[in-house]
């Protein structure tokens, strides 16, 4: 069970250690949010997509949520392949967001990777398992089609 401690961005968990907020939320109108991340200070405007009433001027929540995927990959092939000795700088990826009715919700989020160089069998078995069990990926639901193309 969560408490919450006099500073509202503070909450307890179960293991009684002090865990902070994250990022903060507004509602700015015109169906456009702010999110602040706390630590550093760094802004992310999003507003609705065009298909769903919005001006379609900046990121949509459900293209966060691609773009997460996409990061996060990025994010822990890099960690792991700084522990093997793997250069994976420059790597970049192109990200398809799908989304399915009733209800509204991203159905499946597709992953284009693009490496700079080439890599033995080794590296890449290395390189996809850090992808697919990147803590985005894993804390997906299992109904949402995740597909990352390699394109070895």
């Amino acid at each position: 069970m969560l408490n919450l401690l006099i500073n509202k961005f503070e909450i307890e968990n179960p293991t009684s250690e002090i865990i902070m907020a994250t990022i903060q939320a507004k509602y700015l109108g015109g169906l456009r949010t702010e999110a602040t991340h706390l630590q550093s200070g760094t802004k992310i405007i999003t507003d609705a997509p065009t298909d769903n009433k919005g001006k379609g001027e900046a990121f949509s929540p459900t293209d966060l949520l691609a773009e997460a995927l996409a990061s996060c990959i990025l994010t822990t092939m890099a960690i792991a392949a700084d522990v093997h000795g793997i250069n994976i700088d420059n790597t970049d990826c192109e990200v398809t967001k799908i989304m399915a009715q009733n209800p509204r919700r991203v159905a499946e989020v597709v992953v284009n990777l693009k490496f700079p160089q080439s890599y033995d069998d080794k590296q890449k078995k290395i390189l996809e398992s850090a992808a697919h069990g990147c803590p985005v990926a894993v804390s997906l639901h299992p109904d949402l089609k995740q597909t990352i193309d390699f394109g070895w």
